[in-house]
């Protein structure tokens, strides 16, 4: 899988530095006007809940598992 990804990012920059790209306008910022007079953003008041975090030491059982593999009847 981490070849592939490797494979495919590799590619894609191959294809990228492969473009030729040729600016045929000029690019110009739209003029826009701002009236700054009057406005209020909004105010809240966010209480949050109170939280309490603690540890503790605990032991837990946990089952012990035994996996058989398969048999090899062929046997040399």
């Amino acid at each position: 899988m981490r070849f592939l990804t490797m494979t495919m990012i590799s590619v894609s920059a191959l294809a990228i530095t492969a473009c030729d790209v040729d600016q045929t306008k000029e690019g110009k910022l739209p003029e826009v006007e701002v009236d700054a007079k009057g406005g209020q953003l909004p105010q809240y008041d966010v209480d949050g809940p109170s939280v309490n975090v603690t540890t503790e030491k605990k032991t837990i059982d946990v089952p012990k598992v035994n996996i058989d593999g398969p048999k090899d009847d062929n046997k040399e």
